[in-house]
């Protein structure tokens, strides 16, 4: 049941590392346009909105895969495992979109927010439960 579960993060890290490999393509794409790896100096709003989606999308898809892949290692449910990942990749496939919006707040921005927010607070309870 483990390797089974052990897939299921796998696949949700896959489609998680794809999602960095584009935000981080379209950082590198503003800057070949600006020239400038100093985007703040420039002013140019839609780079640092490029620079922000890729960094909080590294700052919160390695922990929550960690949960995901202790909770597989656990043998949680499987539907668990798969309500966790598709929540969080749909919330940080949002956040990420809402983050190149000009208009902020958004509420595409505030459901990424929010499913982010819900999986980490159901996957570390679980991942607590499970370790008890």
């Amino acid at each position: 049941m483990a390797i089974a579960n052990i897939s299921i993060a796998a696949m949700y890290a896959a489609i998680n590392g794809f999602l960095i490999l584009v935000l981080s393509y379209n950082v590198g794409r503003h800057r070949a346009r600006t020239d400038s790896l100093e985007p703040g100096a420039l002013g140019d709003r839609i780079l640092i909105r490029a620079i922000r989606a890729h960094a909080n999308a590294t700052e919160y898809i390695p922990t929550a895969l960690i949960l995901l892949l202790l909770l597989a290692l656990m043998s949680a449910p499987v539907p668990l495992l798969h309500g966790l990942g598709a929540g969080f990749t749909l919330g940080r496939l949002a956040q990420a979109y809402g983050m190149t919006r000009a208009q902020h707040p958004n509420a595409i921005r505030f459901t990424g927010n929010l499913l982010t927010g819900l999986v980490y607070l159901i996957g570390s309870s679980s991942c607590l439960y499970f370790a008890l």
